[in-house]
């Protein structure tokens, strides 16, 4: 793991450090999915589910009275299920339930809170189509994990919440208050915390970075369901999970924070690479199960 991520880490860093744009971060995402998860995994795979742009993953003999709503990362820039769909596969395949992996609107073209408006507008659906709040799990990697974090505080703001939620490499300050921004700034393998600032230029708009819409460390949490955090020691989102960590405990909520020595931000993604990258999910696995 250290070695492909430090042989990755001058590639990444210099495409985020030059990148004027979000066309070549989001070519480099897809790059990026191709290479990852080399194992071909058996699951079905519907596109455009529930009406809805987006993909349900369903592996064999899976328990398809619960439902795992993954939102996929890429800084709200990039991304897309056909990018996550391999991790995602893999995560229904060791939880033993199905994934449904939804599309929505990035930014530029569409800024911050759009992502939380549909992220709401998907979970309606799912309960629509009958499956009740503590049926449904939620989570996600990077800004998609924030994304999760942020609809769960909706939820349990509403009464509603769901079974639990799960964020790997959560972004869930747009601040960039984070301690690690600093400490982790030489650490960090694929970012460089100078071009932070430009990012949440890009996606923000016109909210606010204090916004709990887009950023769930300024959410309230009430009656919070057991959430899972994940996040490497190294990288410069660490303390975005350990403060919220920190935040959800003063709220009574039930969290495992698991940091990872020297990983990649995100490393899940490197399922088949190295054996952590399958830790970590079978980890979040085991959570899920345990949840209902």
């Amino acid at each position: 793991m250290r070695l492909l991520a430090g042989a990755l880490s001058p590639v990444v860093r210099a495409a985020f450090t030059h990148a004027q744009n979000p066309v070549p971060l989001r070519e480099g995402v897809d790059w990026a999915a191709k290479l990852s998860l080399p194992v071909q995994l058996s699951a079905e795979v519907t596109h455009d589910a529930l009406g809805l742009p987006g993909m349900w993953i369903c592996p064999p003999e899976c328990d398809e009275s619960k439902v795992i709503l993954f939102f996929h990362g890429g800084g709200y820039i990039a991304g897309s299920p056909q990018t996550h769909k391999r991790l995602a596969s893999r995560l229904a395949q060791l939880a033993h339930r199905p994934v449904y992996l939804p599309a929505y609107r990035l930014a530029p073209e569409h800024p911050l809170p759009a992502a939380f408006e549909d992220a709401l507008a998907v979970w309606e659906v799912l309960v629509a189509a009958g499956y009740r709040p503590k049926d449904i799990s939620i989570g996600g990697d990077s800004a998609g994990g924030g994304l999760g974090l942020t609809l769960l505080a909706e939820l349990c703001q509403r009464g509603t919440p769901p079974a639990g939620a799960f964020g790997w490499s959560p972004f869930t300050d747009l601040t960039l208050s984070s301690p690690s921004f600093e400490t982790n700034a030489e650490r960090d393998h694929f970012f460089p915390p100078e071009r932070a600032r430009d990012l949440t230029a890009m996606i923000l708009g016109e909210s606010s970075p204090t916004d709990p819409h887009v950023s769930p460390i300024f959410a309230q949490f009430p009656n919070c369901p057991p959430v899972l955090l994940q996040a490497s020691d190294c990288e410069i989102l660490r303390d975005d999970s350990v403060r919220l960590a920190e935040h959800l405990r003063a709220q009574g909520a039930e969290v495992t924070l698991s940091l990872t020595k020297d990983a990649p931000h995100v490393w899940q993604m490197f399922d088949g690479f190295f054996p952590e990258a399958r830790q970590a999910i079978a980890e979040t696995a085991e959570f899920l199960r345990a949840l209902n």
